[in-house]
């Protein structure tokens, strides 16, 4: 008898659960595993019938985009039971169902747990009640399970990232930048309430990106006073010309003394004691709505897999796993005790032992707290004694990316409360030759946040051997101390151009590092780039459109996206747009793949397949382009469909930064800043890349970065991502009729 499993969604609902059951459904297919779904949660589970479905390839195609969960989800008492979990148990094993993969909060997680560890002792009561024999109690004697974490409060412990949390808080900042922008213009403040009962991360994450002036979450809460903090950095805000202030609230904030802290209350603080004109916004389910982001569909596709090689290769020694996220790689710990620390989180909160809580949130949340905290608080300040400081110049050299602003924004003011001159410099490296170059003081960054474009401007021009006395006679007319070079290849390229030139010219003899910056996604020892985050949900959200035309005509499109030579782009929005093919330049294009292809196209739609999507990476092939393609599918359809080719172009780098990549482009600036001035005071004239890495922000030495370089292809030697190619194949490889969505 061959493997069955089930799949369940319970508790709050949040984007990504679809993508994840999707992914859960299809790995189990592709294993041979026969698959049910669970409807309505437990409450499912306890009425069987028809709320226990077996569940085909088709039958979660176009379920990618949609938020929320199609399987349902609701509370039941019933579960809570010892006899409701009875018949559960019973619903269970009457369809051969001894695997057991749930999605949902920790309580939902920890009703699952129950329901494993009774499993032998409910089917014993079955048995004994005559409902269940002797033999197939034997065939079912465990109940191998599998958690993983659907919520947007991302409140879970052993999971850097829970499901649906990206998505909220790109809503949650949609939200913020509109109220900004109504702020701004009758010089308002604003408090915004989030989600967040027991965590504070949406909260946390969302008054980062959007660049609010005062935050309040569970797990630091404000000192007796706190009100006088408040007042005096809206304030100070104002005095330096800022026309908006905006408070974010976690619903689950409070005091010290563990005093709710309501977003009411917030508003009359700011009334009485400063005059504002004051607006309270509750932002409530509109957090939960929405399509998934990007990341919550290929991370939880990953998710979704991971959990079912993990049911698959159960025995009945094997302890329940949650599996979660850390560093873009899936982490398991065991599922009793992820549930267990959360919940001893809660109760560090209610002991009001809070540094112990915030620890138990991981590096990365008590790093976002201390950057908030600087950036808050990076006022300016007019005390200061007027003793020579250094002097710090950022420029912006590559193509355009999402994030430049904010990571120059961080940059600023976080190098001026540290006593450095922040120079700006308009037009990159030519710039700098022509002199264009401004001290930036803290309102000048004011607005960077959210923006857009780069407004230090850009350019691709690479220094050559003829630029460099210019360059350098820039830097010294300056008096540059330390350079910040924000962007992609190129900036990585000038950077070790300067470095290589250093013995001939003293005017380069000065720290600098490399904040990457490239919808590329392309840079040596850095897993994530600035503005690779945002180009990939342009990207998703182009292919979102492109697929609803499929209900009108059966159709073929080819998707290209940007990249160069690096394929990252093409491979995430192929798993996160549910593609049927990817084409990179890692791998190349073939004749023979492509005369595979073209078969199972034709053969799909013979099927009855309505839309067969490709991405190709725009240097995937010289030869075969992504108009050949277009022209070679078209032809062998021979009517039975059209193909049309879309070419996203610079749509890609357009548009206002994710919360991601303000984030990840605020947190590298602080530390790019910080190690610049380390370098300057150490009279240092090191080079050096900041990035992302699996286990968080490192800076790796310039020419250790450029050893990993493969510098034909602008590109490093050895890419995370391309790790996951083979989930992208088998999510979409159906063999009977042909691939799915």
């Amino acid at each position: 008898m061959g493997v069955t499993l089930a799949v369940l969604t319970s508790g709050g609902d949040a984007q990504g659960m679809n993508p994840t059951v999707r992914a859960v459904v299809r790995s189990a297919l592709h294993h041979g595993a026969e698959v049910h779904a669970v409807y309505e949660g437990y409450q499912g589970l306890v009425d069987g019938g028809d709320r226990i479905r077996h569940v085909a390839w088709d039958d979660v195609g176009y379920i990618l985009t949609r938020g929320g969960t199609v399987l349902g989800t609701a509370r039941s008492a019933e579960f809570r039971d010892r006899a409701g979990r009875r018949r559960a148990a019973a619903n269970l094993v009457a369809r051969g169902i001894d695997r057991l993969v749930v999605i949902g909060g920790d309580g939902s997680l920890s009703g699952a747990d129950v329901l494993r560890a009774e499993w032998p002792s409910l089917l014993a009561e079955l048995v004994g009640a005559g409902e269940l024999d002797q033999e197939t109690a034997d065939r079912h004697p465990v109940l191998a399970l599998v958690g993983l974490v659907g919520s947007i409060d991302n409140d879970m412990v052993g999971t850097e990232t829970t499901i649906g949390a990206d998505s909220a808080l790109h809503r949650i900042v949609e939200a913020l930048d509109a109220i900004g922008s109504t702020a701004s213009s009758h010089q308002r403040s604003f408090v915004v309430e989030v989600m967040g009962r027991r965590c504070g991360y949406l909260a946390l994450a969302a008054a980062l990106a959007a660049g609010a002036d005062y935050v309040l979450i569970p797990e630091r809460p404000p000192q007796p006073g706190w009100e006088d903090d408040l007042c005096e950095l809206v304030r100070a805000g104002r005095v330096a010309g800022r026309r908006n202030s905006v408070v974010v609230v976690a619903e689950g904030a409070h005091d010290s003394a563990n005093q709710p802290i309501t977003s009411a209350y917030v508003r009359t603080v700011l009334e009485e004691r400063l005059g504002e004109d004051t607006r309270v916004t509750i932002l409530g389910h509109v957090q939960r709505g929405g399509v998934p982001s990007a990341y919550d569909r290929w991370m939880s596709a990953i998710l979704g897999s991971a959990a079912v090689e993990e049911l698959l290769a159960a025995t009945p020694e094997t302890v329940p796993p949650l599996v979660g996220v850390r560093g873009n790689r899936v982490h398991t710990v065991p599922l009793h005790e992820a549930v267990t620390r959360t919940r001893e989180l809660a109760d560090r909160i209610t002991a009001r032992d809070f540094d112990t809580a915030q620890k138990m949130r991981g590096d990365g949340f008590t790093e976002m707290v201390q950057l908030f905290e600087s950036l808050s608080r990076a006022l300016p300040d007019t005390d200061r004694d007027s003793s020579p400081r250094s002097r710090i110049a950022v420029l912006n050299v590559g193509g355009l990316a999402p994030g430049m602003n904010a990571a120059a924004r961080a940059a600023v003011r976080l190098g001026l409360h540290r006593g450095h001159t922040m120079l700006g410099v308009d037009g990159s490296f030519r710039g700098l030759v022509a002199g264009d170059v401004r001290e930036l003081a803290w309102g000048d960054v004011s607005d960077w946040t959210g923006a857009g474009g780069a407004e230090l401007g850009i350019s691709r021009d690479v220094p050559a051997v003829e630029d460099l006395y210019a360059i350098g006679r820039g830097l010294e007319r300056h008096g540059v101390d330390g350079l910040l070079i924000v962007g992609g290849w190129d900036a990585f390229a000038s950077a070790g151009t300067l470095r290589a030139e250093r013995h001939r010219y003293p005017a380069f003899q000065i720290p600098t590092i490399v904040l990457p910056a490239t919808i590329d996604n392309n840079i040596p020892t850095s897993e994530m780039s600035v503005g690779a985050d945002t180009a990939l949900n342009h990207v998703v959200s182009s292919i979102d459109r492109i697929r609803e035309t499929s209900a009108a005509t059966r159709r073929c499109f080819v998707v290209e996206t940007m990249g160069g030579y690096c394929g990252y782009l093409a491979l995430m929005s192929g798993l996160s747009g549910g593609a049927v093919r990817v084409y990179l330049h890692e791998e190349g294009v073939t004749l023979s793949r492509l005369a595979a292809d073209v078969e199972q196209m034709v053969d799909s739609f013979a099927a009855g397949q309505r839309l067969f999507l490709a991405v190709r990476n725009e240097r995937a092939s010289e030869m075969y382009t992504s108009d050949f393609l277009r022209r070679i599918f078209e032809q062998e359809g021979r009517g039975t469909f059209d193909a049309r080719q879309i070419v996203l172009g610079q749509t890609q780098q357009g548009g206002s930064p994710s919360p991601f990549d303000r984030i990840l482009a605020a947190r590298l600036a602080a530390r790019a800043v910080a190690w610049l001035g380390d370098e300057m005071a150490a009279g240092s004239a090191a080079s050096a890349v900041i990035g992302l890495h699996e286990d968080g922000v490192r800076i790796v030495p310039l020419q250790r970065a450029e050893e990993l370089a493969d510098r034909e292809h602008r590109r490093p030697t050895d890419q995370w991502w391309m790790r996951l190619r083979p989930t992208v194949d088998m999510l979409a490889a159906r063999t009977a009729a042909g691939p799915g969505v």
